[in-house]
């Protein structure tokens, strides 16, 4: 048996639970999967599996193999499928997340069309406002929207998104338009107790970073509800122009403050850097690049 075949039998091993399962799974003698499992760990010059007398456990060196290793063999088998029939169509399940609020207007209609052209494709798409650990979970990749922090994923640039201050025009009518970020002091503002800035509003004046504390009379959990009670006159709301645009367009609420507006955040699609990408999901993400069209329904996003 070759080397692949013996990494092969090692991930049926760890997968299914013991020796027997896996040579059952891989149609091979039990035999031949004990020998192919000795004659890996031989090569790599450690235990990768502790066999009882029931079931077998990866040791914590065989652990991370099979980290590593998974998605090697994947790309190799699918390599190899490539290489013996160029049209092939890709197949098989592509798990993908995002933010909740995103994942309806945005993500939807792109993986939409991108099955359609890719009629053997399984889509899974998980939608949280989680901070997901993508390997953990089983993600291929997913939008993340902000700053990354140093983490083991990889990412493309998909563009930048502005983050806006907002109101109701009856609001404005009653309580006036605020000209100065720091006159926001004088105005209810509405907010989530998740937010990351509650309470403290950062912008930009005259290349200077300025922080504005706020107050609120209403207490949320949750952002559409937010966007609700600024559209409806509670008070005046700070969030990414993509989860309001809709209200924006139908001149339900109004954009202020431009001039002080902080960077615009990044846009990014992640994928662990520990796996390599399959041909479907470069394929995806690809395509991801080429038609999020965040640009044209928000006016905000330049597409890189």
């Amino acid at each position: 048996m070759d080397r692949f075949g013996d990494v092969e039998a090692f991930l049926a091993i760890v997968e299914r639970g013991n020796l027997s399962a896996a040579a059952r799974h891989l149609g091979r003698s039990l035999q031949a999967v004990s020998r192919s499992l000795a004659t890996l760990e031989k090569s790599v010059g450690v235990e990768l599996v502790r066999r009882t007398t029931h079931k077998t456990q990866p040791t914590e060196a065989g652990h991370d193999f099979y980290r590593r290793v998974k998605p090697a063999l994947l790309e190799i088998a699918e390599a190899r499928t490539e290489a013996g029939n160029r049209s092939a169509e890709p197949s098989g399940l592509l798990r993908v997340g995002g933010p909740e609020l995103f994942g309806p207007s945005y993500l939807i209609p792109v993986v939409a069309r991108f099955m359609e052209l890719h009629p053997k494709l399984e889509v899974e798409l998980s939608l949280s406002n989680r901070f997901v650990d993508l390997a953990q979970e089983g993600i291929d990749l997913a939008i993340r929207i902000g700053e990354l922090p140093d983490s083991d994923l990889k990412a493309r640039r998909l563009g930048a998104m502005r983050r806006v201050v907002f109101g109701a025009p009856s609001y404005f009518g009653k309580h006036g338009r605020p000209r100065h970020p720091s006159e926001l002091a004088q105005h209810p503002c509405v907010f989530r107790n998740t937010d990351r800035d509650a309470g403290a509003w950062q912008f930009r004046d005259g290349g200077k970073s300025l922080t504005v504390k706020v107050d609120r009379r209403l207490h949320l959990d949750n952002a559409a509800a937010s966007h609700a009670a600024v559209a409806v006159g509670l008070g005046i709301g700070r969030v990414p122009l993509w989860q309001i645009q809709d209200l924006v367009d139908s001149n339900t609420v109004e954009v202020i403050l431009e001039d002080f507006e902080q960077p615009a955040v990044p846009v990014h699609i992640v994928w662990p850097v520990a796996r390599l990408p399959l041909a479907k999901t470069r394929l995806f993400i690809d395509f991801l690049a080429a038609n999020l069209d965040i640009e044209r329904r928000t006016r905000d996003c330049v597409v890189i």
